[in-house]
């Protein structure tokens, strides 16, 4: 995605000493409303993703970003979330709150990538340093799943490899999901460098969806056309396309749709494709229609479009 890290270099975040047990979660929704949350702070004041339960707003998969794997040999610690170690003070009420809304159902998930670079060039070429600090900090935090956003160039075996160890490791009820520009599952350009068909005819049944990003010219939720076009390659299942929008026009480039038109979209690909995948939100804290001070009204209007 096009991520709005205050970091361009990758970044790094220390992993904890006593790892905790990794318990499986329960299935994914048919139709998912995943929330990106990457702004903790804004203007100084914490933004809790809470009230997305309060609200009762049928969220079921929030994705905390951005998990950035550092050189070990840099002046960083070998892993931040954002700009610090996700055991920094600064983030000690986002996981109370995270483990508050696993226990109600909802699913947590850490994206890893994005937009600074380094992270998957790190996991293709140097595997057994890097993977271990990734696989602990998804026991330490008690995740339910990861995405893996690749906008580097990174090998096929490469992307394989990690998620046959992802699976090994938390085993099968353990989320995976990637990120891809929505072009890359019709036939298009991509940022990831390997092939997504090739990645889904290899692996497919250990991805439980794809975050597709139908925005900043590489498709678009103004109408169906572009999930149409993934639909019609008749690989991929509608059940593993999650079709993705910008949630405010400021949120990392063109192409946002507003709220009225999206819903429309959406309840035209449900009609059209009826075990459709769901939608995901880039990103929570400033979701129109309820801006900053509402942004739980986003997934509300979303969960029910999808809805029919």
């Amino acid at each position: 995605m096009e991520r709005r890290s205050v970091l361009l270099g990758a970044l790094a975040l220390t992993v904890g000493a006593a790892a905790t047990a990794h318990a499986a979660p329960r299935a994914a929704a048919s139709r998912r409303v995943v929330v990106y949350y990457q702004t903790q702070y804004t203007n100084g004041a914490y933004v809790s993703p809470l009230n997305l339960t309060a609200h009762r707003t049928g969220v079921t998969d929030v994705i905390v970003a951005a998990v950035h794997l550092n050189d070990v040999n840099g002046p960083y610690a070998p892993v931040h979330v954002n700009d610090d170690p996700p055991g920094a003070a600064k983030y000690d009420q986002m996981w109370r709150d995270l483990k508050t809304l696993q226990g109600q159902g909802v699913h947590v998930l850490a994206m890893v990538g994005g937009a600074a670079p380094g992270s998957f060039t790190r996991l293709d070429t140097e595997f057994d340093t890097y993977y271990p600090l990734l696989r602990d900090f998804i026991r330490r935090y008690g995740l339910d799943g990861v995405d893996l956003d690749v906008e580097e160039r990174m090998s096929l075996a490469g992307i394989e490899r990690v998620i046959d160890a992802l699976r090994r490791d938390f085993g099968p009820g353990f989320l995976i999901t990637l990120a891809p520009v929505g072009s890359a599952l019709s036939g298009g350009g991509n940022l990831s460098g390997f092939n997504y068909e090739r990645l889904y005819r290899d692996r497919g049944g250990d991805i439980a969806w794809f975050n597709a990003q139908f925005y900043n010219g590489w498709g678009s939720m103004a109408s169906t056309a572009s999930y149409d076009a993934v639909m019609r390659r008749g690989l991929i299942p509608a059940s593993k396309v999650v079709a993705g929008t910008l949630t405010d026009p400021s949120n990392g480039g063109s192409g946002y749709v507003d709220v009225t038109r999206l819903k429309s979209t959406i309840r035209g690909l449900v009609a059209r494709y009826p075990q459709m995948g769901g939608v995901m939100g880039w990103e929570y804290f400033n979701s129109q229609p309820g801006g900053t001070a509402q942004p739980w009204r986003w997934a509300a209007e979303v969960s029910a479009a999808l809805k029919g």
